[in-house]
């Protein structure tokens, strides 16, 4: 008779496992800074003119575009063997690209906030922000990628190393962020006022 295996809960002095280094991002919780505003899902800003093309682009791509993309797997298909037939082949793979970039266009539209935020001096998206960033001054916008096709600033996001660290911050603060190099880059927010697009 073999003694009885005992679980995790029989074994309250053994810690839990630490997450392996390469977990996602999203498994780390980190305490908020002080200041920093945390919810669930985080709005996305965006100016009306990013929001209108991100709409225009959804509408296309749930209509016109999947309907040519069907069309041409229905005519690949009608050409017989589908083992060989690289047209056939092709037009899936880019219905499953148009098909990954309406969901990931749903998603961002489903959490978007427009409009101008708050001109209190704290940064947060929307906000044009000039920082002294390594001793360089620099003047961007945070907010989502989606913005710089429509707006002629360099936009970070609030999720890059730089964003996440001046992100619930006020002018005047001095923070750093770790670069992918490993080099703590000191910045100072010098202003930081509501982007007017």
């Amino acid at each position: 008779m073999s003694a009885p295996r005992l679980g995790k809960a029989a074994m309250p002095d053994r810690p839990e496992p630490a997450a392996p280094p390469d977990a996602e991002p999203d498994t780390v919780r980190r305490a908020p800074q002080e200041g920093t505003i945390v919810t669930d899902t985080a709005a996305i800003w965006l100016t009306q003119e990013a929001y209108d093309r991100l709409k225009a682009e959804l509408a296309d791509l749930e209509g016109p575009r999947r309907d040519e993309i069907t069309g041409r797997i229905a005519a690949a298909r009608d050409e017989g063997d589908l083992k060989e037939n690289g047209g056939y082949h092709a037009a899936r793979e880019e219905q499953a690209k148009n098909e990954a970039r309406i969901a990931e266009l749903k998603e961002k539209l489903r959490h978007v906030q427009i409009g101008t935020p708050p001109d209190d001096g704290v940064v947060e998206p929307g906000m044009l922000v000039t920082a002294k960033v390594a001793g360089d001054e620099m003047v961007f916008l945070l907010g989502s990628r989606e913005i710089a096709d429509t707006a002629d600033i360099d936009v970070f996001s609030p999720a890059s190393a730089l964003g996440a660290a001046i992100n619930g911050r006020k002018v005047g603060d001095t923070v750093s962020y770790t670069a992918p190099n490993g080099r703590e880059i000191p910045v100072e927010i010098t202003a930081a006022r509501p982007f007017d697009g």
